[in-house]
């Protein structure tokens, strides 16, 4: 999932154009949708290409906030929207009722949720056990895949405030059971992608990605930079 935060039309084609085959979903950043002038433009790129896109999840948030939500709804209908994202990053609501909106909204759309709070004393504090079931009850509600909140600058969430990633806590979540090909890692840094790439594999599903970083991502996955260059081939040099 490549993030757009206000790309120039001109760039967001050449992106597509260049490298939609590395990119399976484009994310509008919070509410960037709203203030960019080319939009319209930029969707009719995207289901030119065939590449699904989606809404960030502080747009919705801020129109459950203004009680607003069936026009959250409408509007992503009126977009072509494939994809909407619930979260409860920032808003006050619970999981259950985040969970909740999460099954209203599946009987339209594809729905990605997101787990953990850009707050970072909540997410620094938030324990292993209650990720895992905040996971498990969006999956069920009818979650397609379950983001882990790290943000676009790799701090809160599953990071600590110093960029550093919750090795316990992601130990912990991948060994429970849940399908690992329904969560999708926020990993705006070289570090994160290639921890990901190492530990879950390949083809671990990877969000906010910038702009800039889809190729060197690519790279990553096919062992074609430093950092993963010996993980996936034989070692039959060695002797």
């Amino acid at each position: 999932m490549t993030i757009d935060k206000g790309l120039p039309l001109g760039q967001f084609r050449d992106l597509i154009e260049s490298h939609g085959e590395l990119i399976d979903l484009v994310k509008f950043g919070w509410g960037t949708s709203v203030v960019t002038k080319d939009f319209p433009t930029k969707v009719a790129t995207l289901v030119e290409r065939g590449i699904d896109f989606y809404l960030g999840g502080t747009l919705f948030e801020k129109y459950v906030l203004q009680d607003r939500f069936d026009e959250f709804r409408e509007r992503c209908a009126t977009i072509g929207c494939p994809v909407v994202e619930v979260s409860n990053g920032t808003i006050d609501i619970t999981n259950d009722d985040k969970a909740d909106y999460v099954k209203r909204l599946s009987d339209d759309f594809r729905v990605i949720s997101e787990v953990g709070s850009k707050d970072q004393l909540k997410s620094d504090t938030m324990a292993p056990h209650l990720w895992i079931r905040y996971i498990q009850a969006d999956l069920d509600a009818g979650a397609e895949l379950v983001t882990l909140e790290t943000r676009e600058g790799g701090k809160g969430g599953i990071c600590r405030s110093n960029g550093e990633l919750r090795y316990g806590l992601i130990e912990e979540i991948l060994d429970a059971g849940l399908p690992h090909e329904r969560l999708l890692f926020e990993a705006p840094s070289t570090e994160l992608q290639t921890y990901f790439v190492k530990r879950v594999g390949p083809n671990a599903n990877l969000g906010n990605i910038a702009v800039t970083d889809v190729v060197p991502l690519e790279t990553i996955r096919l062992g074609l930079r430093s950092e993963t260059l010996l993980e996936f081939e034989p070692r039959d040099w060695e002797d």
